[in-house]
């Protein structure tokens, strides 16, 4: 019955985040909304860890299954994605690069602020 908890409060962020998508003319998707929404709770305390850890551990344990049909569908538009696959590995290991750059530039600064911080 917990988890069923834990799973209706997941579920009534991301509905949250449903109606702002819908309200608000901003070209952002309903999920992020729904993060935000569930960063916020847990940053001011709304929310605590504890009441969704047992279902968000569930999730992100099974989020690899979920890639599955993503990549049946590329499959699927190899005929559309073949003439055109040498941009599109240069283009996702360009933005791998830069994703780890930034982190670890980011990781990097942080930590250090915090160091200077506690001298």
């Amino acid at each position: 019955m917990d988890i069923l908890r834990q799973f209706s409060i997941i579920l009534a962020l991301a509905f949250v985040g449903e109606i702002l998508h819908a309200l608000l003319p901003l070209p952002i998707p309903a999920s992020i909304y729904g993060i935000l929404l569930l960063f916020v709770m847990l940053r001011f305390k709304v929310l605590h860890v504890v009441q969704i850890r047992e279902t968000v551990t569930f999730l992100i344990e099974t989020m690899p299954i979920m890639f599955v049909p993503a990549a049946a569908g590329l499959l699927n538009a190899w005929g559309i994605i073949k003439p055109k696959l040498i941009p599109y590995l240069i283009i996702i290991v360009v933005g791998m690069v830069v994703v780890m750059v930034v982190s670890g530039l980011t990781t990097q600064f942080i930590i250090n602020h915090q160091k200077k911080k506690s001298m």
